[in-house]
């Protein structure tokens, strides 16, 4: 490993058995992360990326495979690596009857920290994520935005090299997750923080990341930024509606696109290069209109589902059952 990779796994996997069945949960995951990335870890609920970050936080040990986590095997020294790291997961971890600052001043006493050295380590994160003026408030009377930012606050009291988050954003409402964006992005230039996130909102992988990691069925089955995803993997979709299915025919004989009777659907590279070239050559066009793919494009092409219709379905299954 060199000293730019703070991520590095090979074969890691987990099993569990259930009902005397043996379940994959991930499978041969080989992963490299450098140094102030951040990655953004994709797919749909029960797809594998929660176990794989349990298992790179050393929650939980592998059933095969190594793993390499700010310079510490998991499995050897999994002390080295929660001394170096941040992990904040889907729950929220402020114990309710707690003050704000009085919570961040027991997170630094398990690290170690001295009371002063945390007292000013404190004070510092409550100003750059807005909780000042909340530190005597009891945890259970905070937002939900007003808690993962807390959240977010535990996990950097030690400064750590490496910050995982697992699903940050979820149960809140688009304010407020744009809000929490932006105090993580901020929070990274200040001290250069490795990110590696699990999320199922497309569009904050797509804004966000520097790099986008697809897992489905246990599996990683991409691995690229979200621009070179969208480009190679799904293309551009150019749709052309003409006059008359004749017309509409005689496209489809010249371009190899879709025919939906008189709407023409082609996906290509350049779309933008393409519609004017194409507009030119083909007659009785009444309507063009190009669209970019999305990052559920790319998965879609990946799997033949839709990421942002499987996880939609998860979440509505977990509202039943809670």
């Amino acid at each position: 490993m060199t000293t730019d990779t703070i991520i590095t796994a090979r074969g890691l996997t987990k099993t569990f058995t259930v009902k005397k069945a043996v379940v994959e949960a991930v499978t041969d995951l080989d992963l490299d992360v450098q140094r102030g990335e951040l990655v953004a870890f994709l797919g749909p609920n029960g797809a594998g990326k929660s176990t794989s970050l349990r298992m790179l936080t050393t929650l939980l040990p592998p059933t095969s495979g190594t793993a390499t986590v700010v310079g510490h095997d998991i499995a050897k020294d999994p002390a080295g690596v929660r001394q170096r790291i941040g992990y904040i997961g889907q729950g929220t971890s402020g114990g309710h009857n707690q003050r704000v600052r009085d919570e961040m001043l027991s997170q630094g006493a398990f690290y170690g920290m001295s009371r002063k050295a945390t007292a000013v380590r404190a004070d510092q994160l409550l100003d750059s994520l807005e909780l000042a003026p909340l530190a005597s408030r009891a945890v259970m009377g905070l937002s939900g935005g007003q808690k993962r930012r807390l959240d977010i606050a535990l996990g950097l009291i030690h400064s750590p090299e490496l910050l995982f988050l697992d699903e940050p954003s979820t149960g809140l409402d688009p304010q407020s997750r744009a809000n929490l964006w932006q105090h993580i992005l901020e929070l990274r230039r200040e001290h250069g923080t490795t990110i590696f996130v699990t999320t199922h909102f497309l569009e904050e992988a797509d804004l966000f990341a520097e790099r986008v990691l697809v897992m489905d069925h246990g599996r990683m089955i991409a691995d690229d930024t979200a621009a070179n995803l969208k480009t190679t993997v799904a293309g551009d979709v150019i749709t052309l509606d003409f006059a008359n299915e004749e017309d509409a025919r005689a496209a489809a004989a010249h371009t190899n696109g879709t025919l939906d009777g008189t709407t023409l659907t082609l996906v290509v590279d350049r779309g933008e290069l393409l519609l004017p070239k194409l507009l030119r050559e083909v007659d009785s066009v009444t309507s063009a209109t190009l669209r970019q793919p999305t990052l559920d494009d790319v998965f879609l092409a990946l799997t033949g589902r839709s990421l942002r219709e499987e996880s939609a379905t998860a979440d509505k299954k977990e509202e039943v059952t809670a």
